[in-house]
């Protein structure tokens, strides 16, 4: 019977912005394990801020299985952290959403590739490349460098291998920026992927000596800085929509405004100025196409009785995807639907 490698991989309880931490558990299975197949496990939460050293029990409980193919019948677990007695930890997040399986979410998350404290293709004496223009979605030395893209399609492969519906990649706006699209039908099922894809890519670049920047504005000046805009849509937007409805979708969404912001990741005051694609973090405002707006509406939204989804592009790169969903899918339930 052969011995699978289960990584199991959870949040820790720092704040505002939680790790990604992971152990291996050695377990004998016929096949590849199924979700069901999966034992809880438990880990030391005074060592993750989660517990106190008298009392340092924490369980983890998996809740997603992914292929693994950088190992030898390997899967990688995402799991979510409970207490002793069942009960989710104050930290867990993911049991706070109220998930539909017809809430259908795409996240796009950008991040930077640093090395040495600067991002790829900065001078590693100090100063700046040429400003930012020619690097979103480029193509040469110039404009990538010599490793990065490297680093993002192999990490694109190995989240296709693992089954990760990812939906594309690019190069960003600034340079040694990029990012990747997940997309998933069920909130609790894109964020998943989402906490699972970044892990994988951190762990990738160990090999190649570079960390990844979530930080939603790492550099100062005239770039941009970093978000994890949300597309989402419901049975309802997608089937039925029309004006009236989503004229009441965004008066809730201007109501919960500070409600968003504060779901939606940290420093998000040094991103959400009103310059660099964005609108500034104490207004609210959507239009058609409009990328400085708080909610891009698609042309396709609009000229289809605005039916299908859209764009809330304040979230910030280092935001909780549980977080986020939750706080989307409380605001889209105030708003009735006869």
């Amino acid at each position: 019977m052969p011995k699978f490698k289960l990584e199991y991989i959870w949040l820790d309880g720092y704040t505002p912005v939680p790790n990604l931490r992971g152990k291996t558990q050695i377990k004998e299975f016929d096949s590849f394990p199924t979700l069901d197949q999966l034992p809880d496990w438990g880990f030391d939460g005074s060592s993750t801020q989660q517990a106190d050293g008298s009392d340092s029990d924490c369980i983890l409980k998996p809740v997603a299985i992914y292929p693994d193919t950088t190992r030898i019948n390997g899967a990688l677990v995402m799991c979510e952290v409970m207490l002793p007695n069942g009960d989710p930890h104050p930290s867990n997040a993911r049991a706070s959403i109220l998930d539909d399986a017809d809430a259908w979410f795409g996240f796009e998350q950008e991040y930077f590739l640093v090395e040495d404290g600067r991002p790829l293709g900065f001078p590693k004496g100090g100063g700046y490349p040429d400003p930012q223009g020619e690097y979103y979605c480029g193509a040469g030395f110039k404009n990538v460098g010599d490793i990065a893209r490297t680093i993002v399609e192999e990490h694109l492969d190995i989240c296709l291998d693992a089954g990760i519906n990812h939906e594309g990649i690019n190069g960003e706006v600034a340079k040694g920026q990029w990012e990747f699209q997940i997309f998933g039908k069920g909130s609790k099922r894109a964020a998943d992927q989402i906490w699972i894809a970044r892990y994988i890519l951190v762990r990738l670049c160990e090999a190649y000596g570079v960390d990844i920047e979530f930080h939603c504005k790492p550099l100062k000046g005239d770039w941009n800085g970093s978000g994890m805009h949300a597309n989402f849509s419901t049975k309802h937007l997608r089937e039925v929509g029309g004006k009236d409805y989503f004229d009441k979708l965004m008066a809730a969404f201007e109501k919960n405004c500070e409600e968003h912001i504060a779901a939606y990741g940290p420093d998000n005051h040094l991103r959400l100025t009103g310059l660099h694609e964005t609108q500034s973090i104490d207004q609210f405002s959507w239009g058609v196409a409009d990328r400085g707006a708080s909610i891009r509406v698609p042309h396709s939204f609009a000229n289809n009785d605005w039916k299908g989804y859209l764009e809330d592009r304040r979230p910030n790169s280092q935001g909780d995807p549980y977080q986020i969903a939750s706080r989307i899918l409380k605001t889209v339930a105030e708003v009735p639907t006869s």
